[in-house]
C-alpha cells in the first residue's frame, strides 16, 4: 500500500507500550480457541497493527451495530467495509432480535475467511473488483471504516461504497477527513463520538448522509 505511516491512526504513547508488553506475553493470534469465547466477540480476532487494525469499543460496537440495523429495516442487507468490529456484534445481536438483517463483511484481513459466507475479501486499491454477487445498490445501508487517513484511501472506498448502497452511507474515520466525506459523499460529522478499545491518539468521528440520532 501506498499510504505514508502519517496516515494510520495512532495508538497514545503509553497505551502503545502496554499492549506490546501484553502481546509479547500471550502470543495470541487468530481466532480465539477458547470454547467459552463467543468467536463473534469484538477482539476474537486479535488487531494487527500493521494493517491499521483498531477494534471499537464494547459501547461503540452496539451503537452503530443498533443504528445500522434500525436503518436497514427489517430483512435489510448491511455491508460492513473494513469494519470487523460493527459485523461481529451485528451477529452477536442477530439471536436478540426479532427484525432479522442480513451482513457481509468486506475486509483485507483473511483471519476473517472463517466467518464463511459472510467474508469477501476486499482491497481498497481495487474498489471495484468484487464478487458477482455483491449486485449494486443491493445494500440497505453500508458502514466503512478506512484503514488510513488518506484522500487516496477514502476515495477509492468511497467507490465501493456508492457501488453497493441504496443509498444510506455511514462513514467512520478520523475529523481530519470531514471536508473530503462532506466533498465526495455528501456526509454530515456526527456529534456522536465512537471509542476504540484502546485509545487513539487521533480524533475519530462518524459521518452519515441521512437523519439519524448520531447527529445530536
Amino acid at each position: 500500500m501506498s499510504d505514508s505511516e502519517d496516515d494510520v491512526p495512532q495508538l497514545s504513547a503509553a497505551t502503545l507500550a502496554a499492549l506490546q508488553e501484553f502481546y509479547a506475553e500471550s502470543g495470541r493470534t487468530g481466532l480465539e480457541q477458547n470454547s467459552k469465547t463467543d468467536k463473534f466477540c469484538v477482539g476474537a480476532v486479535e488487531e494487527d497493527w500493521g494493517m491499521s487494525q483498531f477494534w471499537y469499543s464494547e459501547d461503540t460496537a452496539i451503537r452503530l451495530a443498533e443504528e445500522v440495523m434500525q436503518q436497514a429495516g427489517e430483512h435489510g442487507r448491511i455491508a460492513c467495509i473494513s469494519a470487523p468490529s460493527v459485523y461481529q456484534k451485528l451477529k452477536q445481536l442477530e439471536s436478540t432480535r426479532s427484525d432479522s438483517v442480513s451482513a457481509v463483511l468486506l475486509e483485507f484481513d483473511r483471519r476473517f475467511a472463517a466467518y464463511g459466507d459472510e467474508f469477501v475479501l476486499y482491497d481498497y486499491n481495487n474498489p471495484l473488483c468484487l464478487p458477482e454477487d455483491l449486485l449494486p445498490q443491493s445494500f440497505d445501508i453500508v458502514i466503512a471504516d478506512p484503514p488510513y487517513l488518506s484522500e487516496e484511501c477514502l476515495s477509492k472506498v468511497a467507490l465501493t461504497i456508492k457501488h453497493l448502497t441504496k443509498g444510506k452511507i455511514l462513514l467512520c474515520t478520523g475529523a481530519i477527513m470531514e471536508e473530503l466525506a462532506g466533498k465526495i459523499m455528501d456526509l454530515k460529522m456526527c456529534s456522536f463520538l465512537p471509542k476504540h478499545n484502546h485509545n487513539l491518539a487521533n480524533e475519530f468521528r462518524c459521518y452519515v448522509n441521512y437523519e439519524s440520532s448520531l447527529l445530536s
